[in-house]
Order: C-alpha cells, then sequence, then structure tokens
C-alpha cells in the first residue's frame, strides 16, 4: 500500500515521503495513529504542492543570509567595555549576547547569540573578527572594535 508520511517515523522515512508500506501495517499503525496519509492522485499533487513551496523558502531564507553576510562586511561594530586594568585588559569579556544586540540595535541586523562563534573570549581592546554562521554553509564575519566605554 502506497502512502505519504505526515510526520517522521523511526525505521520507516522523514516526513513528505512516499512509501510503500505493508496493509497491516498501515491500517492498524500508521493510519489509526494519524502518521500518514492514503497516496491518492490528489494528495500526491498536494505533496508536489508542498515541496515546490519549502523548495521556495529555502531558497529566500538562503538569499537573506547571504544579503546577511554582505552587509556584515561593510560594517565596523563598535563594542564599549570597562577597563580592567593595565595593557589593554577587561573587566570581563565581550560575550556573543552583547554583539547580537548591538547589531540589532544599529544594524538591524538580527544573528542569534548561539550562531556567533568565538574561538576564545575577548578580554582585550582593540580590533577583532568573530565568525558567524548563518545557514546553508554560509559563514559571516563580523568586524569588531572593542573600545573604552
Amino acid at each position: 500500500m502506497k502512502v505519504i508520511l505526515q510526520e517522521d517515523v523511526k525505521g520507516l522515512g522523514k516526513k513528505g515521503e512516499l512509501k510503500d508500506v505493508a496493509v497491516g501495517y498501515a491500517r492498524n499503525y500508521l493510519l489509526p495513529r494519524k502518521l500518514v496519509i492514503l497516496a491518492t492522485p490528489e494528495n500526491k499533487a498536494e505533496l508536489e504542492k508542498l515541496e515546490r513551496a519549502r523548495l521556495k523558502k529555502l531558497e529566500a531564507d538562503k538569499a537573506i543570509a547571504e544579503g546577511i553576510a554582505s552587509k556584515l562586511e561593510g560594517i565596523i561594530v563598535r563594542i564599549g567595555a570597562k577597563s580592567g586594568g593595565p595593557e589593554g585588559k577587561l573587566f570581563g569579556a565581550v560575550t556573543s549576547k552583547e554583539i547580537s544586540e548591538v547589531l540589532s540595535k544599529e544594524y538591524g541586523i538580527e544573528i542569534e547569540k548561539n550562531k556567533i562563534i568565538q574561538d576564545e573570549p575577548i578580554k582585550n581592546f582593540g580590533p577583532h573578527e568573530v565568525k558567524c554562521k548563518l545557514g546553508f554553509e554560509i559563514t559571516g564575519v563580523i568586524n569588531l572594535l572593542v573600545v573604552e566605554g
């Protein structure tokens, strides 16, 4: 019996896939739990329509990520921090949350703090480069300038 998966089913497949399963398995387990629908021509057409919409959304999201990466190239993010002593050391460290908030307030660029990658904590004044993962294997570079303030 041909069915279309409505949810991920362990050992069977992912949501949206067309699968051929035993009649008893479909009738007794999958259909009552609404994990699948029968693969009628109407349902297949609907599945294709949803797949096209999903691909279109992925392309739009990828374009947005590329746009954010290009915006990041042209800006320098300034963050004020307290001095912790001699040699240009900070009192504490600049966090990815602070970077995310400054990007949002000053430049209107929304990047979640967990997507900003710091190899090591920023504890010095001066320029720094911080990478961020924007999705779709697109990586942006945030030019950061830590100033006393």
